[in-house]
Formats: structure tokens, C-alpha cells, sequence
């Protein structure tokens, strides 16, 4: 078993970080489930690169919900090693190359494992995405600020006016209608919204609503229904919120991704439901109009809702996922990085 050593003399072995980084692939969300990461475990680092086979071209030709996702899933992989005890430095370089790794976890040391970090990973094995409308039980105040405090450095979260929210719900349609118009946006929407579960990829009919909710913003369109019954909810009690940051460039998306996981698992934590809103950050001119909502230099990147989850006809299932072996590659001991870079 390979290892790798700490200062304290404790090591972690190859095989702590291969489950890591398989369980963050297991579970963490990306843009409609394509799950566009893979891990290389090195004896004494695990490295995690984008995948640009299944990169978004045309929904996001700038890859920045492509980096955001693996956002989610390097937070992901922190988590599961500081549930084990492990805490790691995280070396952020990320691009769009397919041979430069986003980032690289290597000097573990051992490390307390707090309660909070417990009640983050039990989270992150049961959130999901809920595409249904919330209740009418709106959010405690509370609550609210505590899912607000997740965000508190570079990325932060600024929950949306009653005007904004009229705004906000404006800009979506402008951007469904937009996507509407563009036949190859529609193409993509299609193939990766019509995967039958056993792929392990994409959007099954089972996670998509039967049909459009009546809500003031509505759901992101998929150009054809699912078969998971809407309910009569009408998104009446849900808070709004903008993810943003100063920095539009792939070093802030991937930030944004890691915040976007810390604060989803908070709110599952306290029972509350995250909807990523992503194509009206994704149009360049639906996302200035999102841009105007914040403090001047700052840049939104993602649009959520919030709310207390339906808790009639009961959760959606899970989201199906590509096996580890597709995702997490293991080195021989004797391969170095620079070699294995060549």
C-alpha cells in the first residue's frame, strides 16, 4: 500500500485518497449531472483535472460551469478526507487544459474532525437536486444567515430583493427563450437530458418535472417533460439568491464551485432546498442583467433558489453517476507527476 508521510510521522495511503476522490465523484452536483472531472492519485497527492469530453460547448462554450462543477467536487474531496481525519493543502491552478491539473491536494496532515464536519459529509450523501417547487413554509430568518455565513471570503451570496426577484425571473426567460431559438443549444439540452439511468450520466426522465411550473421564476426548460410529478406548489415562500465574486476567470469559478457546494450542504443540513438556476448566468446578455443587481466589479455566477423542500410525494431520486473507475486513475508508485506529465 503506498503512503504518504506527514510531518507528525502519520501517513495517508493511495488508497484514502483514491476513495476520496471517488466518493466527491459519487457525489458531488455538476451541470446537468455530466460529471466533467477526473482524479489522478499519485502515493502522495491526488490531482484533479476538467474533462473536456464532457464539456458543455455550446450551453457554455466558456467552460465556466464546467470549472464551477469541479468547484463542488474538490470541495467534495476535502470534506471526505477531513471526515477521515486528513486535512490537505490545496495547491488552485485552473485552466482549460486538458494536461494541467485544477488543482493538486498533497501535504496531509492529521487533523480533528470536527462535529460540523460530520453533519457536512452525512449532507453531502443525501443531497440532491429538487426541480420541484417548495413549500409554502418560508425560511427562518436564522437559517437563512446561517447558510449566508458559508460564504464569507472571496465568493459570497447576496439574497435577492422582492424587485429583484421580478428582475431575476425577467432575465431567466429571456435566457430559456434565447436557448429556445438556438438549435444547436436545443441538440445539446436533448442528448444530455435523454439519458436512459444506466449510462450513469446525464438527466434521466425520473429527475425531470412531468410539466412547466407556475411559479414567478420559472424552471430551466428542457424541451420535453420528465415523468416526476410537479406537485401544486407555486415557489411562493422561496428566497433568491446570486452567488458572485470579483473575479470572472476560471481561478473565480472554481472558487464559486467550492462555495456553491459548502453552502448546499449547509442548507441540507438545516433541510433547505438548493436549485441551481445556470443558463441565465450562462447568456452574456441575460448575465449582465444579473451583473446590474450587485456592487460595481462584481460578477455573478450563479443564480439559486432556496426553500423548504415539498415534503409531499417525497424526494426525486438520485441522480445516476459514471462508475469510479471512468473518473479516479491510479499511478503506479514508481511514475512520477513530471514523468507521467510528459
Amino acid at each position: 500500500m503506498n503512503t504518504s508521510t506527514s510531518r507528525t510521522g502519520l501517513t495517508v495511503s493511495a488508497d484514502v485518497l483514491a476513495g476520496a476522490a471517488a466518493t466527491a465523484a459519487r457525489f458531488a452536483p455538476s451541470i446537468l449531472n455530466t460529471q466533467p472531472w477526473r482524479w489522478r492519485v499519485h502515493p502522495d497527492q491526488l490531482e484533479l483535472f476538467a474533462e473536456p469530453r464532457r464539456h458543455l460547448r455550446v450551453t457554455d462554450p466558456d467552460g465556466r460551469l464546467l470549472i464551477l462543477s469541479c468547484g463542488t467536487v474538490l470541495h467534495h474531496a476535502c470534506l471526505t478526507l477531513a471526515a477521515q481525519g486528513w486535512a490537505a493543502q490545496v495547491i488552485r491552478t485552473p485552466s482549460m487544459s486538458a494536461t494541467a491539473p485544477l488543482a493538486v491536494l498533497h501535504g496531509f496532515e492529521p487533523a480533528t474532525v470536527a462535529p460540523v464536519t460530520r453533519q457536512q459529509e452525512q449532507a453531502m450523501r443525501t443531497r440532491h437536486t429538487d426541480r420541484r417547487p417548495v413549500s409554502d413554509q418560508p425560511i427562518a430568518p436564522p437559517v437563512l444567515r446561517a447558510i449566508t455565513a458559508c460564504a464569507p471570503g472571496a465568493v459570497r451570496l447576496q439574497i435577492l430583493t422582492a424587485e429583484q426577484v421580478l428582475e431575476l425571473a425577467a432575465a431567466v426567460s429571456r435566457a430559456d427563450a434565447m436557448r429556445g431559438q438556438d438549435p444547436l443549444a436545443r441538440g445539446e439540452l436533448n442528448y444530455w437530458t435523454s439519458r436512459p439511468v444506466t449510462e450513469g450520466i446525464g438527466l434521466p426522465p425520473q429527475v425531470l418535472p412531468d410539466r412547466p411550473a407556475q411559479t414567478t421564476v420559472a424552471g430551466r426548460g428542457f424541451g420535453h417533460a420528465g415523468t416526476l410529478p410537479t406537485g401544486p406548489g407555486h415557489d411562493r415562500s422561496a428566497t433568491y439568491a446570486l452567488l458572485y465574486g470579483h473575479s470572472d476567470d476560471p481561478t473565480g469559478w472554481l472558487q464559486a464551485g467550492e462555495t456553491l457546494s459548502a453552502i448546499w450542504l449547509a442548507a441540507t443540513a438545516m433541510n433547505v432546498s438548493v436549485l441551481p438556476l445556470s443558463d441565465v448566468v450562462a447568456v452574456p446578455g441575460t448575465r449582465e442583467a444579473l451583473r446590474r443587481m450587485l456592487k460595481p466589479f462584481d460578477h455573478p455566477y450563479l443564480a439559486l433558489r432556496l426553500g423548504i423542500a415539498d415534503p409531499m410525494p417525497g424526494a426525486p431520486p438520485r441522480t445516476p453517476r459514471l462508475p469510479a473507475a471512468h473518473l479516479v486513475e491510479a499511478l503506479p508508485p514508481n511514475v512520477s507527476c513530471r514523468e507521467e506529465r510528459r
